[in-house]
């Protein structure tokens, strides 16, 4: 288990993180969010001490983590960390053996995880040959090669198309069920919503929100109506208790508060045209996030 106790981490005035307290536990995958600025990447840098902090501490399993306990743990920081002109095969080969691994196993992990990236006819490619993605991939298979106990990755999803962020998740999600602990920051919250069970939201250096996101979700006192009909969008803005927050062809989304009535809008709805869908829904993670860094 990773923990987190009451970091604080001050750059003379600028406080960083400020008394930052969670944990990671082995086998969770924990979306850790927060705008930019909020402290997330300094947190995580603190787990590979690239950032001393000033007060708290940041543990594994109960124990201070020093240089043998980090070789355990796999990284992948938001810049791209790879040699552009070395062949990727013999870039995953090099990390691996950085961290313990004979040749031997290191040759043989390397082409395990370049088949599970799809990658296996690109080994002998420099990274500078691939794609954005295809280089995401390689990033995170160098965090895996050692097979760590603990996976730290910044933003790992970034320019990624739905079928590559897909692959890296469902690897991600075999680490974790495999008994890994998972930490990682994303802006793409529908991709932490399917991934995750679990988030911490940080703002300002402090953590604002934690927990279960099915349960985030249900515990928020806003309420949201999604409409999909066939007549115009425009009917619901003047109505009490309502605020229109969003309108995509026949579909509109709508922010309820306490004096709205279900039956006014269905039968406005209803006057407005043909309604194929009236579903009323807690907040997705997106709203719920908003909600706690407002």
């Amino acid at each position: 288990m990773l923990t987190f106790d009451r970091l604080v981490k001050r750059y003379g005035e600028v406080t960083a993180l400020d008394e930052c307290t969670f944990t990671v536990e082995r086998g969770q995958m924990l979306g850790f969010l927060g705008p930019n600025g909020a402290g997330k990447t300094t947190a995580m840098r603190s787990v590979f001490g690239l950032v001393r902090p000033t007060s708290g501490s940041v543990t594994w399993e109960g124990k201070e983590i020093a240089s043998a306990i980090r070789l355990r743990f796999g990284y992948m920081p938001e810049e791209r960390g790879l040699y552009p002109r070395m062949e990727t095969r013999d870039q995953l080969v090099y990390f691996g053996e950085l961290h313990g691994m004979s040749p031997a196993a290191a040759g043989s992990g390397a082409d395990a995880l370049l088949e599970e990236f799809d990658l296996g006819d690109r080994g002998a490619e420099p990274v500078s040959n691939l794609s954005h993605g295809n280089q995401q991939r390689v990033q995170l298979a160098v965090a895996l090669m050692h097979n760590p106990e603990l996976l730290v990755l910044d933003e790992p999803f970034t320019g990624l198309d739905p079928l590559a962020a897909q692959t890296m998740a469902a690897v991600l999600r075999r680490r974790a069920d495999d008994g890994a602990a998972v930490l990682f920051s994303s802006h793409q919250l529908d991709v932490v919503e399917d991934l995750c069970d679990d988030v911490v939201i940080i703002n300002r250096g402090r953590v604002v929100l934690a927990g279960d996101v099915m349960e985030l979700r249900a515990s928020s006192p806003q309420r949201y109506l999604e409409i999909v009909g066939h007549g115009p969008v425009d009917w619901a803005r003047d109505l009490p208790g309502v605020t229109v927050l969003g309108h995509n062809g026949h579909r509109i989304r709508l922010q309820l508060d306490g004096s709205a009535r279900l039956g006014a809008l269905a039968d406005a709805a209803e006057g407005a045209g043909d309604v194929v869908v009236f579903s009323v829904e807690p907040p997705s993670l997106s709203e719920v996030f908003r909600e706690a860094v407002t």
